[in-house]
């Protein structure tokens, strides 16, 4: 058994029980992980004991939870190599990082004639916003092919370039093929022409090690959810100056200097971006889930799960009549399909072996086209995944090939 073997712990992990306590064979990490129970402990204090709401008051727990707030923001900051946790603006996920950027800055910076570039492989959250900036200010959407083995091609990313591309906008890793990005070589790429460059970091942050400066892009955006956390919070990362130049997305509490009814100043960022009552617990369970993945070790999960990807390739391809798609070496994820199953049949067979696997387009209709299929069958690791699950998995692609064949 290899090393990366060693980081499977199921029994943190209380949703990888079915009702009856027998094993759930969990392969939906890519749209949401399980929680180990230090992030339920963690959020069950946050919401019991130690609860208040933060930075305005001035009682002693108001301080104390406001504090827990702060260090969150510090600990994600450090998680991903940011140089401030001024650069860390918290948000209700990656969608609305997306959103947030494409409303303000994209709003700001684009205008018409100027061209947006995209990958075939992007999820719906980081096209559609800048779709509606494309069409509020009269900007062009270009789309970045794929290479064959369903990685985007940095060759044909080059060739699109010009004076008037004002921002590339990339998944780090894809929900639906697992195939990686080499980051640093598309920022150089975007940068040489002056443009900027966001990475959708979904999939990337639960299972890579981050470093901002090492990446080298302007804008970073990530869920909670996915990276072993609650719902509800995400992470925007941008560079210290870029916030400081963006205006306010929404306007209310929090995110202002001071207010009259001649005029409203604003607070820094990234204050500045957080209006309203903030995501308290939501932050305080972030860290903690944050310190778990970290003690593991980030470069250690992709290479668990990246093995684990490999071992059900080798296996799907020995079975008749399964396509797989997307590289020979994923982030953990596998789409595939079965000919003559649909993948929600497939869905359905499998849940009734205690089996949970994603069925559908995964928020990636372009890509789903591309790859000429409806939908596809996708199984995703997490930390938490060993070849149990595989085994499982398998156990019942076979139970419904017989039932179809």
């Amino acid at each position: 058994m290899s090393d990366a073997a060693t980081l499977t712990r199921k029994a943190d992990f209380p949703g990888l029980l079915t009702a009856d306590g027998k094993p759930w064979h969990y392969l939906d990490t890519a749209a949401s992980a399980q929680k180990p129970q230090a992030v339920i402990d963690a959020m069950t204090r946050a919401l019991g004991r130690d609860y208040a709401t933060v930075h305005r008051g001035v009682y002693g727990r108001s301080a104390q939870m406001t504090l827990g707030y702060e260090a969150a923001r510090k600990r994600v900051a450090e998680f991903i190599g940011a140089r401030s946790e001024n650069e860390v603006v918290f948000v209700r996920g990656a969608t609305e990082a997306i959103n947030l950027v494409a409303s303000s800055w994209g709003m700001t910076h684009i205008g018409e004639g100027d061209r947006i570039v995209l990958s075939t492989l992007e999820h719906h959250s980081n096209i559609v916003p800048w779709q509606m900036v494309a069409e509020r200010t009269g900007a062009q959407i270009e789309v970045c092919p794929l290479t064959e083995d369903g990685r985007i091609d940095l060759g044909a990313l080059e060739a699109l370039l010009t004076p008037r591309t004002k921002l590339v906008a990339l998944a780090h890793v894809s929900n639906v093929l697992g195939s990686v990005l080499d980051a640093r070589a598309a920022a150089n790429l975007v940068h040489a022409f002056g443009a900027k460059i966001l990475l959708d970091g979904c999939q990337a942050a639960p299972r890579m090690a981050l470093d901002m400066a090492a990446l080298d892009c302007d804008f970073y955006a990530f869920s909670g959810h996915k990276l072993y956390g609650p719902t509800g919070i995400g992470v925007l990362w941008a560079r210290e100056e870029i916030l400081d130049a963006m205006p306010p997305w929404q306007g209310g509490g929090a995110m202002i200097d001071r207010v009259t009814f001649e005029k409203t100043t604003y607070a820094p960022p990234p204050q500045r971006f957080e209006a309203g009552t903030p995501m308290i617990t939501e932050a305080i369970a972030l860290h903690a889930a944050i310190d778990y993945v970290d003690a593991l070790g980030p470069d250690r999960l992709f290479a668990h799960e990246s093995a684990l990807a490999q071992q059900l390739r080798d296996a799907l391809r020995g079975l008749n009549s399964v396509t797989l798609f997307g590289p020979e070496q994923s982030a953990g994820i596998v789409s595939f399909a079965i000919e003559g199953v649909h993948p929600h049949d497939l869905g359905t067979i499998l849940d009734e072996e205690h089996v949970a696997i994603r069925a559908g387009h995964h928020c990636a209709q372009p890509l789903m086209d591309h790859l000429g299929v409806p939908a596809t069958a996708r199984a995703s690791f997490g930390l938490y995944s060993d070849e149990s699950d595989i085994a499982a998995l398998l156990r019942g692609i076979e139970r419904t090939q017989r039932i179809f064949g």
